[in-house]
């Protein structure tokens, strides 16, 4: 599917590839170094940047620009939503994206419409690329002035997660009706391809071997949760394709490894997942379940389980579990030694030895919905989505190091690149 842009795509891309490139270059040394020499030669400067983290705001349309380190605090807010009156005519006059929209709303959204589900940053840090469910596109906003550089609406009625290519150049994005996953190019919008994934597609993350890995979740808002009418949640799977050719090169049905694993009571909707460094283990979780799962990469086979505590005071109706999701959100520290884990319906978050998986103190937070690494990756930051804030973890200690307050229900948290003089777009 096209997106909408306002000048011809071959000189955007040339300028993007540039401006990449120079900036690569620019922050080789660290955040914000200049060019080798830029000053004694006339070559010119790349702006300076500074490493933040992106917060995203799913009920408000907002996104938070924090400190990636130390006290995490507030740099800046971007409305992620300055098309808004627009994306309501236009949905409004078409009945089935009404409903659509409307379905998002009563569904995934609590009553609520979600306006921005992941984001990420160029590799210049000039603009920020958000993924917007309830308008089921994905947008690029300039940093500097809040506009909108370029849209593109997703196959089907909804946009989810992304992930962003190692190089930073192209971004993912999961079209969750569509059973689609889009690859752009992350400075023009242009699709470079697609790929089919199973139902209702979720996480994305690329690997250093050249593939891309989606996990289905299917379908997460009904209430037909008894472990019994699993089969009726749809066709769960990840799917990995080559990142280049977006060919499958491989599809892991969880299902048959949780049967033989002996967890077959376990749903096979695979929610967001943990890589160790060398990408030879695969920590997930999965609906419904307060715990973990490691799974061995090279030799196809779960072969851990970790159930974590549940909260007592966690209504036991499944029905009432968001989503479908018991514990959503998991990161890894960057030696591997350490998981951190957001227990989302039990009202905590914990550090787990990935050793011997023993948790440590169990960290009371609100509906936390995901779980990153800081800047330094000293800490596991985690979005408490029903306090409105973010809070990062030691991961040495499992302890609190630090709070701050954000918008309305955060959930995705990712690391960028910012000018390093930036504090909000110009005209908020």
């Amino acid at each position: 599917m096209p997106s909408l842009r306002t000048s011809s795509a071959r000189p955007r891309r040339l300028a993007a590839a540039l401006a990449a490139a120079v900036a690569l270059v620019a922050t080789a040394g660290g955040t914000g170094s200049a060019l080798p020499g830029g000053a004694a030669t006339g070559a010119p400067q790349a702006a300076a940047l500074r490493e933040a983290m992106f917060v995203g705001n799913n009920w408000d349309g907002t996104a938070d620009v924090i400190a990636a380190r130390g006290d995490f605090h507030r740099i800046g807010r971007v409305n992620v939503i300055p098309d808004k009156e627009e994306r309501l005519r236009e949905i409004h006059l078409n009945p089935v994206k009404l409903a659509f929209f409307l379905g998002v709303r009563s569904g995934p959204g609590e009553g609520h419409d979600q306006f921005v589900d992941d984001m990420y940053a160029t590799p210049d840090g000039s603009s920020m690329v958000v993924s917007r469910p309830s308008f089921a596109d994905v947008v690029s906003l300039d940093l500097r002035t809040g506009r909108i550089n370029w849209r593109f609406p997703v196959a089907g009625y909804r946009a989810d997660h992304m992930a962003v290519s190692p190089d930073g150049t192209r971004v993912a994005v999961s079209a969750s009706t569509a059973n689609t996953v889009h690859v752009l190019d992350i400075g023009t919008g242009r699709e470079i391809g697609s790929f089919r994934t199973g139902d209702k597609p979720h996480e994305n993350v690329f690997t250093s071997d050249g593939l891309l890995w989606n996990m289905s979740i299917g379908e997460v808002t009904t209430a037909l949760d008894a472990p019994w009418l699993d089969w009726t949640k749809g066709d769960r799977r990840i799917t990995v394709v080559d990142a280049t050719t977006f060919r499958t090169v491989r599809v892991i049905d969880m299902r048959e490894r949780l049967d033989a694993f002996g967890r077959s009571d376990l749903s096979d909707a695979v929610r967001p997942v943990a890589f160790t460094p060398d990408e030879k283990k695969l920590y997930l979780q999965v609906s419904f379940y307060n715990g973990l799962l490691e799974y061995d990469v090279t030799t196809d086979r779960i072969t851990r389980a970790k159930v974590l505590p549940g909260n007592p005071k966690t209504d036991p109706d499944r029905t009432t579990w968001v989503n479908d999701s018991r514990h959503h959100g998991l990161s890894m520290s960057p030696d591997g030694d350490r998981l951190c884990v957001a227990g989302t319906m039990d009202d905590y978050a914990t550090v787990v030895d990935r050793a011997t998986l023993q948790e440590g103190p169990l960290v009371e937070a609100s509906k936390p919905y995901w779980a990153t690494v800081s800047g330094d990756g000293r800490s596991c930051v985690i979005s408490e989505s029903g306090a409105d804030r973010v809070t990062a973890i030691d991961f040495a200690t499992g302890r609190r190091v630090a709070s701050v307050d954000v918008g309305d229900h955060p959930q995705r948290v990712r690391l960028a690149r910012v000018p390093a003089d930036w504090s909000g777009p110009s005209g908020s």
